[in-house]
């Protein structure tokens, strides 16, 4: 295991409590987002990154009882957290890493992910290893429940303009790794960017 996994599952475990009490009102955010997948009745979908399961009701709900729904983290105490709220009756839930996803290639319509692209050690690497997962046509989102200048005041940081989620950065980055990227907000109640596998 890598020292960015290590430092991931050491920063994740320590909040996993409490995660869900810290954010009690990003619901509405995740079900939005999940809305603009476009996912149909049987629908197959991941959760990548989905850290105590918040979008997996949405996601459910969107690919209903035939579809399937996966949520892989890297962190077991949130796993434990997913379970222990009860949204493992929403999805399969995968303690895994998604720089290697335990899935076949072209398996999946759909991969939602939030907050995931900060955390990623290799980006472009790990994006290629999403996109291996989705078939021709599938939507990825990259998505949080608050935009990029509200997330920085949270953090005490400044929004400079290396930022891996401004515009031209990620557009680079999903274009280099195999992805189009459809649409693009960044707003204070929320960043959504969507991208779709061409080929």
């Amino acid at each position: 295991m890598s020292d960015d996994h290590t430092h991931v599952q050491e920063f994740f475990s320590a909040r996993a409590a409490d995660w869900d009490r810290r954010f009690p009102d990003d619901g509405p955010a995740y079900a939005a987002a999940v809305a603009e997948l476009g996912l149909r009745e049987g629908g197959r979908v991941l959760d990548a990154g989905c850290g105590t399961g918040r979008a997996l009701p949405a996601l459910r709900a969107a690919v209903g009882p035939s579809g399937v729904v996966l949520g892989a983290d890297l962190t077991p105490a949130m796993l434990r957290e997913a379970v222990r709220a009860g949204r493992d009756r929403d999805g399969t839930l995968l303690l895994t890493d998604v720089a290697a996803l335990p899935l076949r290639s072209s398996s999946l319509d759909a991969v939602f992910a939030a907050g995931l692209i900060a955390h990623l050690p290799q980006p472009g690497e790990n994006l290629r290893e999403i996109r291996r997962v989705v078939r021709r046509g599938g939507v990825l989102a990259l998505f949080h429940p608050i935009g990029r200048a509200a997330l920085a005041a949270r953090q005490r940081r400044e929004l400079t303009p290396d930022d891996l989620r401004a515009e031209p950065n990620l557009r680079a980055l999903l274009t280099g790794a195999g992805w189009r990227m459809t649409s693009y907000a960044d707003e204070d109640t929320r960043f959504l960017a969507l991208a779709v596998r061409d080929a």
